[in-house]
């Protein structure tokens, strides 16, 4: 399916592994140059080698962390005017609530809400101006399904969420889009982890946590980064303009709900 994208710039955030590697993947099978972001150099350079392999594309690598003003400039230096803005990062670790600080509170702040507003910041205008912008905000089925002990997390994320649905309807006639991806259980590295954590705690083998989990999705089986990647893709298609301010669960089924 030729998505209309070919030739155009993408920045992808934290995308040296996961669902930002998935993105950049399919990105770069539609055509667009894409600059990825990571600040683990050795990881980075390995993924950037697989897209150019995989997919023909041109590829930049930036390693950085994008949390930081100076790790901004440095994916903007590299792409000054993105046609296209995956914003990413990681979010704060499991935790109880009243573990959780001030300092902890404003770090998961400037991770999950406050770097993904200024990257917009920086970009959105010359989308308006070109006529034509994709920005699409990986954030998490915990916007809209509480996970214990993400709760600061969820509340970076949904406050996200609220602060850009009246932006993406202010600049939806200048054929420029802001949308979500929420995913539910993807299988990373990240999600391994978190079994092997669990399964210390609870005197269990992390595949029997592993199996666990499954069995509480109705698909059965954890999603294909891959599957995330082309549902990025299509929310940056030139045809999917008609589609705005939505978040998107990707979740086989988890979040248990008619609407």
């Amino acid at each position: 399916m030729d998505l209309g994208i070919s030739g155009k710039k993408a920045i992808v955030c934290a995308s040296s592994r996961g669902l930002g590697k998935a993105c950049a993947m399919s990105l770069g099978r539609a055509g667009v140059a894409v600059t990825i972001n990571g600040r683990d150099e050795t990881a980075l350079a390995a993924t950037a080698d697989e897209i150019v392999r995989a997919t023909g594309a041109e590829v930049t690598a930036v390693a950085a962390d994008v949390g930081t003003p100076e790790g901004q400039a440095k994916l903007l230096d590299a792409c000054p005017a993105p046609d296209i803005l995956v914003n990413n990062n990681g979010g704060p670790p499991f935790r109880d609530f009243r573990e959780i600080d001030r300092k902890a509170m404003l770090e998961g702040v400037t991770m999950n809400m406050v770097t993904p507003i200024e990257l917009i910041q920086s970009v959105i205008d010359g989308m308006i101006a070109r006529r034509f912008g994709r920005i699409v905000n990986i954030t998490s089925i915990s916007v809209k399904m509480p996970v214990v002990g993400l709760d600061l997390s969820s509340g970076g994320r949904a406050g996200l969420t609220a602060f850009l649905a009246g932006i993406a309807r202010s600049v939806a006639d200048r054929n420029v889009t802001i949308n979500s991806l929420l995913p539910g259980y993807f299988d990373t590295d990240r999600l391994r982890a978190g079994f092997a954590g669990t399964a210390k705690l609870q005197n269990r083998s992390a595949n029997e946590v592993a199996d666990d989990t499954a069995a509480g999705i109705p698909a059965r089986r954890f999603g294909d980064p891959a599957e995330f990647g082309e549902a990025c893709a299509f929310l940056c298609a030139a045809g999917s303009g008609y589609i705005t301010g939505q978040s998107l669960l990707i979740d086989g089924g988890k979040y248990n709900s008619a609407f």
